[in-house]
C-alpha cells in the first residue's frame, strides 16, 4: 500500500484524471439512486405511515384502490385481524390562490380515515380535522405551493371547498400529496362525484400478527398482503425495475473502466516491473501494490462523488423526488470498490507473467 499511495502522489495528474473520471461515474451512479429511491418512496410513503400487514379491496377492483368500493356494512366480513381501518381514496384536484392570478392546479389524493385509528395521520404543525371538509395535508403542499393553514382550496370535482388544519409528513400516493379528511367528507366526495355510490369505503386496511389467519366471508372481497398491493401500485414496479438495471448496469461499468486504466497503467509499466523482479522484488509484492493502488482510486472517486451528491441533495427544489439511503449507498460503494478490485485481477495476471530479462533487453 505505501508502494501504492508513493506512485500515485508522484504521478499526479495521471492519477487525477482516473479519479476525475471515477468521480463523475460514482456521481452520475449515487445521484441516478437517490432520485429512484426517492420517485419510489414518493408513490407509497403514505402506505408505509400505516405500519399496515395487508388490505382488503373488492374483488373487481384487480387490486387497484382507485378502482374498489366496499359497502362499509362488509367490514363484518373479516375475521382474525387485529385491527381494522377504513379507508377512503379519491383522487382530486384543488386549486391554490383561487382568488388572484397566481392560481395553480395541484394533483391530490383524498384519503378518508376515523381520526381515532391508526390510519389517523402524526400532526407536524395545526390540529388533526374536526369536521367535515377539513383536512390535513402532506407538508409538500406548503414547501411547494406556499399553502398554509386556513387556506381553503375549491375542489374540482364538485362545487365545495376544503380547508387546511393541519400538515403532517411522509405523506405521498402515487407521487400525489395526500390530504386527510373524515370519512364523512369523503364519502361526500365520492357520492357527488358518482350518484351511484352509497355509503361506501375504499379499503379495509388491517394490522395483524399473523396475515394467515385472517378470512373473508364475502367472495366480493379481496385480500392483499401490503407488500403485494405496493408493488401492484400503478408503474411503481416498473419504476423501480428501471432505475435498478441502469444503476447496476452503471456500477458495472465503472469498475470495468477502473479495471481497463489499471491495465494500460501495468503495460506502461512493463520495463519497470522487470526491472523490480530483477532486483528480487516478489511479483506478490508487485500485485498487492496494484490492488492496493485500485482500491484508493475507487474509494477516492466513490467518497468524492458521494460527498458531491449529499452536497447536490441542499440545492435541489422540493418538487423533485430526492431521497437518501445510507444502507443503498454502503452497498453500491462496497459493489463498485469490489468489482474494481476484481477488474485489477488482470493486471496482476499481467504483472505475473513479465519475465525479467525480456523486459529489460
Amino acid at each position: 500500500m505505501f508502494l501504492a499511495w508513493k506512485e500515485i502522489l508522484f504521478n499526479k495528474s495521471r492519477y487525477l484524471l482516473i479519479i476525475g473520471v471515477l468521480v463523475l461515474v460514482s456521481y452520475l451512479v449515487y445521484f441516478l439512486t437517490v432520485l429512484a429511491y426517492g420517485l419510489a418512496q414518493d408513490n407509497r410513503t403514505s402506505i408505509d405511515k400505516w405500519q399496515a400487514d395487508a388490505i382488503v379491496l373488492s374483488d373487481e377492483a384487480n387490486s387497484t384502490i382507485n378502482m374498489s368500493m366496499v359497502e362499509t356494512s362488509a367490514l363484518s366480513a373479516i375475521q382474525g385481524a387485529d385491527a381494522i381501518a377504513k379507508l377512503g381514496q379519491q383522487p382530486v384536484v384543488l386549486t391554490s390562490n383561487p382568488d388572484t392570478d397566481a392560481e395553480d392546479k395541484i394533483s391530490s389524493t383524498i384519503f378518508g380515515v376515523e381520526a381515532d385509528n391508526f390510519l389517523a395521520p402524526n400532526i407536524i404543525e395545526g390540529n388533526l380535522f374536526s369536521d367535515d371538509f377539513e383536512a390535513v395535508a402532506d407538508i409538500s403542499l406548503q414547501e411547494e405551493y406556499g399553502l398554509a393553514i386556513g387556506d381553503e382550496l375549491p375542489l374540482s370535482i364538485i362545487d365545495k371547498r376544503i380547508t387546511i388544519v393541519g400538515f403532517t409528513d411522509e405523506a405521498k400516493f402515487n407521487v400525489a400529496p395526500v390530504l386527510y379528511t373524515n370519512l364523512s367528507t369523503y364519502q361526500t366526495i365520492r357520492s357527488l362525484a358518482n350518484p351511484n355510490a352509497p355509503d361506501i369505503v375504499s379499503a379495509f386496511v388491517i394490522r395483524t400478527d399473523d396475515p394467515d389467519k385472517i378470512s373473508l366471508s364475502d367472495d366480493s372481497l379481496t385480500l392483499y398482503p401490503i407488500n403485494e398491493f405496493i408493488n401492484n401500485l400503478p408503474g411503481y414496479s416498473a419504476q423501480v425495475l428501471t432505475f435498478s438495471f441502469m444503476i447496476i448496469f452503471l456500477v458495472v461499468i465503472a469498475s470495468i473502466v477502473i479495471g481497463i486504466f489499471m491495465y494500460v497503467l501495468t503495460v506502461q509499466k512493463i520495463d519497470v516491473f522487470g526491472v523490480m523482479k530483477a532486483q528480487g522484488i516478489p511479483t506478490s509484492f508487485i500485485g498487492t501494490s496494484v490492488v492496493g493502488q485500485t482500491f484508493i482510486l475507487a474509494s477516492l472517486g466513490s467518497g468524492i462523488g458521494l460527498s458531491l451528491t449529499i452536497i447536490t441533495a441542499y440545492f435541489l427544489p422540493t418538487s423533485v423526488p430526492f431521497a437518501i439511503n445510507p444502507l443503498y449507498f454502503a452497498i453500491i460503494t462496497g459493489i463498485t470498490i469490489s468489482f474494481a478490485i476484481l477488474g485489477s485481477l488482470f493486471s496482476v495476471g499481467v504483472i505475473a507473467k513479465i519475465s525479467p530479462l525480456q523486459a529489460i533487453g
